[in-house]
């Protein structure tokens, strides 16, 4: 087994079914944290890390977690990777419910986790906090707003994380993608619509998951002392949240 363990969240698939791969590649021992236990259980099969079923809004499941993975071995990371956008609407026409879930996975969520295994992390000696926003929590979009509100207060998590823990031992990574290609972003915030998930990507060539992951085991992997703060990671021909230069 690996000195070094990692916990990621939203682990059945996207970037956290690519971190996991990644990282479990380097040789660490990766707990992957998800709801679906059929996809956790293939990417158990595929790459041999541990699985727990767990949904990062329940502070029962996330009770279950921090018994679970503390029982036999340190964590020295997190990856709060669990969230993810909901609708595409102007506020006026928004849905507060949607608002709501978003809050409740990509912050609150987050928040819970965090708290939840910081004992661990401090106690390794070794600790990583890693929380991937988004560029959306940088700069507003129209019809998008529930989900730039909700990545705007992770990264304003993510800084007062980094000034409160300042002295333990623990580093606060922040990790902004742009437009990032996986099968079930765009897909989940047009409620099921293929079409218009698809037209998100056309006429570019977007990140895609292992980029990120790429990303992440890099932080993860620099000297102890060195603390990537903030690394923004963006498509070459996306030059913000609202210019993006597409092919023909």
């Amino acid at each position: 087994m690996s000195t070094l363990h990692a916990v990621v969240t939203g682990a059945s698939s996207g970037i956290g079914a690519a971190t996991v791969r990644r990282l479990t590649a380097e040789g660490w021992h990766v707990t992957a944290v998800a709801r679906r236990a059929d996809r956790l259980a293939d990417l158990v099969t595929e790459t041999g890390c541990r699985a727990f079923v767990a949904d990062i809004t329940s502070d029962a499941d996330v009770a279950n977690l921090v018994q679970e993975v503390t029982a036999d071995v340190p964590v020295h990371a997190l990856v709060n990777n669990a969230g993810g956008a909901i609708g595409w609407s102007t506020i006026a026409d928004s849905n507060p419910d949607d608002w709501a879930a978003q809050y409740a996975t990509n912050v609150v969520g987050t928040v819970r986790v965090t708290k939840a295994l910081l004992p661990a992390l401090i106690e390794s000696g070794h600790g990583d906090i890693v929380i991937i926003t988004s560029t959306a929590g940088h700069e507003p979009y129209e019809n998008g707003a529930g989900y730039v509100a909700a990545k705007a207060a992770e990264v304003a998590m993510a800084r007062t994380l980094r000034l409160e823990l300042t002295g333990t031992g623990v580093r606060v990574i922040e990790i902004a993608p742009g437009m990032v290609h996986t099968d079930e972003f765009s897909l989940k915030r047009f409620d099921g619509d293929q079409a218009r998930a698809n037209a998100i990507y056309q006429g570019i060539e977007p990140l895609v998951a292992d980029d990120i992951a790429d990303a992440i085991a890099w932080t993860l992997t620099r000297p102890h002392h060195v603390n990537i703060d903030q690394l923004v990671i963006r498509p070459r021909e996306q030059g913000s949240a609202t210019k993006t230069v597409r092919r023909a």
